[in-house]
């Protein structure tokens, strides 16, 4: 009887403890769950309520640009840098081009007018060395007489119907000594007095051949061989 007692009040006491235990586990976990008490608010000051200075906005430290922007933003200015320079060499190079080929226009321009200059000096040149070669070429067709000796020339006006217009043109025939009128034939006189057209008949009616024989003979001393018919 005592033992069943013994038990029954262990067992009471188990049931008791455990059911202490259980109401103490759910009290800790109702407090864990549950909102803590939020501590008594204190009213806020004039300058809490406020909005914050410029001064403490600015002494925010701003946030760092990304590293990636400034390398691409650096790589950019150094490409148009690149670009500018190869530009500027560029118009320095066709500037040089622009008067190298200035220089070569003028230097043709003068060229060319030396070339007209010369061209010019050369036509001139070649007249008058034409002009000369005319004139050398007058004197051999009508050289005049030599000024001594038998081939001296004569003084035709001395010859009855020979006068200065006269003498000059014979001059100009290449006839200028006595020796050569002695000389004509009757084939000179017609081919003389052909050219001397203006006074025709002359040569025969004046014996021009006959009194130039007798002038040479009383000049010069020396006899005539009688003339080709």
């Amino acid at each position: 009887m005592s033992t069943l007692l013994a038990l029954a009040a262990v067992v009471v006491a188990l049931a008791i403890g455990y059911a202490i235990g259980r109401a103490r586990r759910k009290d800790a976990v109702a407090t864990a769950t549950a909102p803590r008490d939020a501590p008594p608010r204190i009213p806020a000051s004039p300058s809490e309520t406020s909005p914050p200075a410029p001064a403490a906005a600015a002494s925010v430290p701003q946030a760092a640009p990304p590293t990636a922007a400034a390398s691409s933003s650096e790589s950019l200015v150094a490409e148009r840098a690149r670009i500018v320079r190869s530009f500027e060499g560029e118009t320095a190079l066709l500037r040089r081009a622009l008067v190298t080929r200035d220089a070569a226009i003028n230097r043709l321009a003068e060229l060319a007018d030396e070339r007209r200059r010369l061209f010019g000096e050369l036509a001139t040149a070649r007249a008058e060395t034409a002009r000369y070669r005319q004139f050398v070429v007058d004197l051999e067709n009508n050289a005049p007489p030599l000024l001594f000796g038998t081939g001296a020339p004569d003084d035709l006006k001395l010859i009855v119907g020979v006068g200065p217009v006269l003498e000059r043109m014979l001059h100009q025939l290449g006839v200028g000594t006595y020796r050569q009128i002695a000389h004509w034939s009757e084939r000179d006189i017609d081919e003389f007095d052909a050219k001397l057209h203006e006074f025709p008949g002359r040569i025969r009616r004046d014996a021009w051949v006959t009194q130039a024989r007798a002038l040479h003979q009383s000049k010069y001393g020396e006899t005539l061989p009688a003339r080709a018919r």
